[in-house]
């Protein structure tokens, strides 16, 4: 796919150029990414897969390419099947470098010597799908599976070769995704032989994440993402709702009923008048957790009755009792049932996984990162397995020291930046902290992480 460069529509970018374009768009990139030592050449390939209800539907990855005259960066390389993190842009794609996630990762990983495939999952990037089935474990693993064997069968038309490593890895929806794409290629053991696994700041702990927003701790960004699960989970039969009215406030209801058949986007959804930033609850409903009154308030998108049913099954019916079994439970309502359906904590790893991410994270809770680790390390695959909080102070003996040295910097950074301009540096910190700020500390731990599992 050509880039666009210094002005020009390029297909492939050299290490100098790449370096330009990276820094010209934000400044001080390359300090983050290290040296890039190789071309990278983006292709696209459009492959089969099934949607949530297991329809048959198409999608697409982006397959970016290492190239050039240092060892790393030719001969048969090692594999990154990469998973996105979430978007409203119905557009949105891997392929084009035209974003600052998929010019991350071709810096982070493809320009040093790894093939990176990187799907853009159905729903998205001209696929056929009217919806994005969005945190659907079964379906999104195997979304990626489909794109990874697509990738592979045109590896040598492309002039690319796989040495036989395989790594998973993604951020925030994309971080869960890897984990769930780690526990189904565990049942196919006989086609992948997967090295290791990486997942940054997701919602791996679904049943847990969904009860704390409801019992009065939203996460930033829910009244966008609940909807796109919700309507995902309908679309695989979990009969979340009998009609949309009995869960979302007018006017809301009409705009949903046109998301959930397709006839707009999310991103249309979420520009309906009035839709709100935060107030996933009315102002009244209890309860409400300190700290974070500004997902309650007026023009509310869920109803409070129904939230309260949710709570009444919480009560009834708790969750996540142990560490070691925490889906041993039966709830009763549907959308507990949905999250419950979908956590991953329902295997053990048998290939080396670290869970990165920050503990100030408002978007997707830390304590799902700490609950995954809880839950993992009560099983027999307990030291396979290594937490990443790279908002942590380090111990003069901690393997991740510099990256978390270096993001208390720039967290600084962006603290102090704020002040010099009359805003507020912990708003500041809030409002990069998951989509800016954490990312590419948590790539660096990552690829040291995958690196170690390549050492010979």
């Amino acid at each position: 796919m050509p880039v666009s460069a210094n002005g020009a529509n390029v297909t492939t970018l050299d290490p100098a150029v790449f370096g330009k374009l990276l820094d010209s768009l934000q400044t001080g990139t390359t300090a983050l990414t290290g040296e890039l030592k190789c071309s990278v050449t983006t292709w696209k390939v459009r492959y089969n897969t099934v949607g949530g209800a297991n329809e048959a539907t198409d999608a697409s990855a982006a397959i970016m390419v290492p190239s050039g005259s240092d060892p790393e960066c030719s001969g048969p390389r090692p594999v990154l099947l990469y998973a996105h993190g979430t978007s409203s842009e119905r557009n949105y794609d891997m392929s084009t470098l035209a974003n600052t996630e998929s010019r991350l990762i071709a810096a982070m990983f493809a320009a040093r010597g790894y093939v990176v495939v990187a799907p853009n999952y159905a729903g998205y990037a001209n696929s056929s799908l009217a919806y994005h089935p969005y945190l659907d474990a079964a379906q999104q693993s195997n979304d990626m599976i489909d794109g990874l064997r697509a990738a592979r069968s045109v590896f040598g038309a492309i002039k690319t070769a796989d040495s036989g490593k395989l790594f998973l890895t993604g951020y925030s929806q994309g971080g869960y995704v890897a984990v769930a794409t780690q526990r189904a290629m565990q049942g196919l053991a006989g086609e992948f032989k997967v090295s290791a696994v990486a997942g940054m700041s997701g919602p791996y702990a679904l049943a847990q994440f969904g009860d704390e927003m409801f019992n009065g701790k939203p996460g930033k960004g829910a009244s966008g993402f609940l909807p796109a699960l919700i309507n995902a989970g309908q679309r695989a039969n979990a009969g979340v709702y009998a009609a949309s009215s009995e869960l979302y406030e007018a006017p809301f209801a009409a705009a949903v009923d046109k998301f959930a058949s397709g006839a707009i986007t999310v991103e249309d959804l979420l520009n309906t008048p009035g839709w709100p930033d935060n107030a996933l609850f009315a102002k009244d409903s209890q309860p409400q957790v300190d700290g974070y009154g500004d997902y309650f308030g007026a023009g509310n998108l869920f109803k409070t009755s129904y939230r309260n049913n949710y709570l009444a099954d919480l009560k009834a019916r708790p969750c996540n009792v142990t560490a070691a079994s925490p889906l041993v439970c039966a709830p009763g309502h549907p959308l507990r049932k949905l999250f419950v359906k979908n956590d991953l904590r329902t295997f053990v790893p048998s290939a080396p996984l670290l869970l990165c991410g920050g503990h100030e994270d408002r978007t997707v809770a830390y304590s799902n990162t700490r609950a995954a680790v809880d839950y993992f390390r009560a099983g027999s695959g307990s030291a396979l397995v290594t937490e990443v909080d790279v908002d942590d102070t380090p111990g003069s003996t901690d393997p991740y020291r510099s990256v978390k040295t270096n993001f208390a910097a720039a967290k600084l950074a962006v603290k102090l930046n704020a002040i010099k301009s009359g805003d507020s540096g912990d708003r500041a910190v809030a409002d990069t902290y998951h989509a800016g700020l954490v990312p590419p500390f948590c790539l660096s731990a990552v690829r040291g992480f995958f690196n170690a599992a390549l050492a010979p």
